[in-house]
């Protein structure tokens, strides 16, 4: 699954923080939370006090970082991975569900019991690799969601050794959560950010929002900086998973951070990243990652069964060319950068 506490992952918002967003009627701020960035826009109604919203989005994504992060050690998931006495929060067991729901939709390809491996591989909070192939079989028997369930509020698994990484779902499943703060406080225009994950209300003084989705190039770290394409979003959910940010190399073998539930090992192929548009941001993060691990032809297979979901894909040919596709409704809203 994907490191995405730590991992700034595709995507650069479209959006100009200058005066002009005041004079339209808009505000926005942005900062830092959870190891990365995220930005907020919203139509400003001028009855909303904005260091006070800030101070209050910080708060609820504080309590979400102890709910579900793998980088604190007093967090609530930190916690019953090592088997401590610790009751799930209403974070945790939504994160929970939606992820047994999308385990199900993939057929197995995204998976929160995947933790072991992820850190076996060196991709988790201490990053150091101890993966072997005498390894490999013992930590395969630690991974499947029917080991684990959540039951009269405590977590149960079946061996101790589970553990559970919402890694590759949690920032999709914080960009929901500020969204319905927002929605709550009458807000009908907005578009929030965390860490590349985007979900947007309505539109932008009669414009849709413009997402920019990066070229998959290694060690492209600048989000915004070589843009493949722009989409378009309006009352939807946005997130894209790729391979280009987190990886390293070995005897000139490259890893990447999206292991593979039933083989163990990272996922190969030729799919670069995969941008997913869904309803909610959680499961647009979650399919995102699972279609890496699937790889472009199963992929869109499964995109062709799903008529739900949106994507864009990127991939390399067998010459190592830039290639795209995309679903037949997105095309009309997939522009070039200028």
């Amino acid at each position: 699954m994907s490191n995405k506490f730590f991992t700034l992952v595709l995507l650069f918002i479209l959006i100009i923080t200058s005066c002009k967003d005041k004079e339209s009627g808009f505000s926005s701020f942005n900062g830092f939370v959870q190891g990365t960035t995220y930005s907020i826009v919203f139509e400003n109604n001028d009855h909303i006090n904005l260091i006070e919203l800030r101070s209050k989005v910080e708060e609820i994504l504080h309590d979400f970082d102890m709910s579900l992060s793998l980088y604190q050690d007093s967090s609530i998931l930190s916690m019953i991975n090592r088997n401590e006495e610790a009751m799930p929060d209403s974070f945790f067991i939504e994160a929970f569900d939606r992820s047994k729901e999308i385990n199900l939709t993939t057929g197995g390809a995204f998976d929160i019991t995947v933790g072991p491996l992820v850190e076996a591989w060196g991709f988790g909070p201490d990053e150091q690799k101890s993966f072997t192939e005498s390894k490999r079989d013992s930590l395969l028997s630690l991974v499947g969601m029917e080991k684990v369930e959540i039951r009269d509020g405590r977590v149960y698994k079946t061996d101790p050794h589970i553990h559970l990484d919402f890694n590759a779902i949690a920032q999709g499943y914080s960009v929901d959560i500020i969204s319905e703060y927002f929605g709550g406080l009458g807000i009908e225009r907005f578009l929030v950010e965390i860490g590349g994950e985007v979900r947007v209300k309505g539109d932008k003084k009669g414009v849709l929002w413009r997402i920019g989705i990066d070229r998959p190039e290694d060690n492209n770290m600048s989000p915004g900086t070589d843009l493949q394409a722009i989409i378009s979003l309006k009352d939807r959910s946005l997130a894209t998973s790729g391979n280009y940010r987190k990886f390293y190399v070995e005897d000139g073998i490259k890893y990447s951070h999206t292991i593979d539930p039933k083989t163990g090992y990272p996922a190969r192929n030729q799919l670069l990243s995969a941008t997913i548009i869904a309803d909610d941001c959680a499961t647009a993060d979650g399919i995102a990652t699972a279609c890496m691990v699937m790889g472009k032809d199963r992929t869109i297979d499964f995109l062709n069964l799903h008529p739900e979901f949106e994507a864009y894909l990127i991939f390399s040919d067998d010459e190592g060319n830039f290639k795209t596709w995309a679903t037949r409704n997105l095309t009309e809203f997939i522009s070039l950068p200028e």
